[in-house]
C-alpha cells in the first residue's frame, strides 16, 4: 500500500467511527428521535462509505485490503462493547445481546469487496462507477421500504415468498427511492447522460424492489446490491452496441 493508501485507510476509518458513534449515540441518548429513523440513517452511511473505497485507494487490491481491515479491526471491538452495560443504551441494536451491527459491518464490507474485485479488478477500472450506482439504488431504496412501511405501511404484502412483514408501501418506496438514487448517481458519479441513467433507474430499480422483497433474514444487504449490479452490465451492453 502507498502513503496516500494508508492515510486513505485512516479516513475509511474515522469516517465509520463517526457514522457509527459520534453522530448516533448523542441522538440515542438524549433525543427522542426514533431508533429505526437513526439506524436508517446510519445505514445511508454505510453505503455511501463506497465512496471512499472508489475514490481514495490507487488500486482495487487497495481498496479491499483496507475494507478487510476494517472488518478485522472493528469486528471485534464491537464484540467487547457489547458486553458493557452502556451498549444497549448507546446503540440501536435490535439483537438480544449484541451482534446486529458487527454482523452488518460484516455483510456491507463483503458485499463491497466483492464488488470491488468483480466491476474494478476483473473488469477494470472504467466499470468501477457501477459500484457506486448499484449501492446507492440498495442504500437509499432499503433506508426508505424501512422507514415508509413502518409509518405508512398499511397493506401487507402476503404472497407466499416474500415476508410477512413487508408492505405495498414500503416496496413502493423503496423503487421510488432508490431509483431516484440509482438515476441521481449514475449522472452525477458515473457521468453518464440522462437518458441512459434514466433507462438504468426504470430497470434496475424494480429488480432491487423485488430482490429486496424475496430476500429474508436482513441478507437484501447482499443480494441487493449485487443484483443490481449484475443488472446494469447488459444495459451498458445494450447503450453500446445502439451507438449511445
Amino acid at each position: 500500500m502507498t502513503q496516500s493508501d494508508i492515510i486513505g485507510a485512516l479516513i475509511l476509518f474515522a469516517y465509520y467511527l463517526v457514522v457509527c458513534v459520534v453522530i448516533p449515540t448523542p441522538f440515542k441518548y438524549w433525543t427522542k428521535v426514533p431508533d429505526e429513523l437513526i439506524r436508517k440513517a446510519q445505514h445511508i452511511g454505510y453505503s455511501m462509505s463506497v465512496f471512499l473505497l472508489l475514490n481514495l485507494f490507487s488500486t482495487w487490491y487497495a481498496a479491499i485490503a483496507a475494507s478487510l481491515l476494517l472488518v478485522v479491526i472493528g469486528y471485534p471491538v464491537l464484540m467487547l462493547m457489547e458486553r458493557a452495560k452502556w451498549y444497549a443504551r448507546a446503540f440501536t441494536d435490535r439483537t438480544e445481546g449484541g451482534g446486529e451491527f458487527r454482523n452488518s459491518l460484516l455483510a456491507v464490507q463483503g458485499t463491497f469487496v466483492v464488488l470491488i474485485a468483480v466491476f474494478w479488478g476483473a473488469l477494470g477500472i472504467r466499470w468501477a462507477p457501477v459500484i457506486g450506482v448499484a449501492v446507492m439504488g440498495w442504500g437509499f431504496g432499503d433506508a426508505a421500504a424501512a422507514l415508509v412501511g413502518k409509518a405508512w405501511g398499511k397493506r401487507r404484502i402476503l404472497w407466499r415468498w416474500v415476508d410477512r412483514a413487508k408492505t405495498y408501501e414500503g416496496s413502493a418506496a423503496m423503487v421510488a427511492f432508490g431509483g431516484t438514487a440509482i438515476f441521481l448517481t449514475a449522472i452525477f458519479y458515473a457521468g453518464l447522460p440522462w437518458y441512459q441513467a434514466f433507462v438504468i433507474a426504470i430497470v434496475v430499480a424494480p429488480i432491487c424492489g423485488v430482490v429486496e422483497l424475496v430476500t429474508r433474514r436482513g441478507f437484501d444487504t447482499i443480494t441487493v446490491p449485487l443484483v443490481a449490479a449484475l443488472s446494469i452490465v447488459p444495459l451498458m451492453r445494450l447503450f453500446l452496441h445502439l451507438g449511445w
